[in-house]
């Protein structure tokens, strides 16, 4: 099994907003830390918007920022709301027929494996991922004196 570019991206998002404790960021200067196109990024931004795991601010002096603690965002929240397909064989899919299906093992032991992987995402937040700080921080190119920075005062984009 295999994550989506959008699955990975939308966690990268999240580690470098959680990265900046509540600051306003500018998408570009995500974009650029991590060598990812800026439109692809705009994308998934949208979507972790829309899933509320991050505020937008639109505008002059706009940017991102967390919607909630890091404690609160799951892994496995994340992936299962970015990966739109985790059939991993043709017969998890809903019209997927299979002609061994009456006494299939496969079918069962991908499942117990695809259940494991996601229970073990689920044990993991934002939070566990922020865990090497500084020297995450240092790999991104960010510091405490970072340009990037800009207030919460502007109002969030509705």
């Amino acid at each position: 099994m295999r994550l989506t570019k959008h699955t990975d991206y939308a966690l990268r998002i999240l580690i470098y907003l959680g990265l900046r404790d509540g600051e306003l960021i500018r998408l570009a200067d995500v974009a650029a830390s991590y060598s990812i196109s800026h439109n692809h990024l705009m994308k998934i931004a949208q979507r972790l918007g829309a899933l509320g795991y991050i505020d937008t601010v639109q505008g002059r002096g706009g940017g991102i920022t967390l919607a909630r603690a890091p404690a609160t965002i799951g892994v496995g929240d994340v992936v299962r709301d970015f990966e739109d397909d985790l059939a991993l064989v043709e017969c998890f899919e809903p019209d997927g027929a299979c002609r061994i299906e009456g006494s299939c093992v496969l079918r069962h032991a991908l499942d117990d494996a695809l259940r494991a992987f996601l229970a073990t995402l689920d044990r993991y937040t934002l939070a566990d991922l922020l865990a090497p700080g500084q020297r995450l921080s240092r790999f991104l190119g960010l510091d405490s004196t970072s340009s990037a920075r800009t207030t919460r005062a502007a109002t969030p984009a509705g």
